[in-house]
């Protein structure tokens, strides 16, 4: 399961579309509304949670860009407080990239930010939640 947080500006011309419903119906996409702003005539902005198996994902991005809405990703941070980490190593499973993972021969959990695609499988999986992620609230 592929997500993202995105920022979609709409343009006048196609405010009136069912645009979302596509999302849904035609790309089986799945979508968490945080904020919008959409009125007739007007350019319109919506900002929420996509999610979907990451190629429906790709299918659906093009769709939305190809109708003329404008697609960004709001920036975010994984990081690992190292006060409530007590190295138990879960959070390592779920990491489809690699960056987190267990340091040999001191079997301790290490984190290389740089691998982190911000996918947040980790921060539910961590049992003392030392998993955060910010959100760049400038992009929205």
């Amino acid at each position: 399961m592929h997500v993202e947080m995105l920022v979609l500006q709409f343009p006048r011309e196609v405010v009136d579309q069912p645009i979302i419903y596509r999302l849904v119906k035609d790309f089986a996409l799945e979508f968490n509304l945080l904020r919008a702003a959409i009125n007739p005539r007007q350019e319109g902005l919506m900002v929420m949670e996509l999610r979907g198996h990451p190629k429906d994902f790709r299918r659906g991005l093009k769709y939305l860009r190809q109708t003329g809405v404008k697609v960004r990703q709001v920036a975010r941070e994984v990081r690992r407080n190292e006060e409530r980490c007590y190295q138990c190593g879960t959070c390592t499973a779920v990491c489809p990239t690699g960056a987190l993972y267990i340091e040999r021969p001191g079997m301790a959990v290490a984190f290389d930010a740089s691998k982190c695609s911000a996918c947040e499988h980790c921060c539910p999986a961590c049992p003392a939640q030392a998993m955060e992620v910010r959100l760049n609230r400038a992009a929205v």
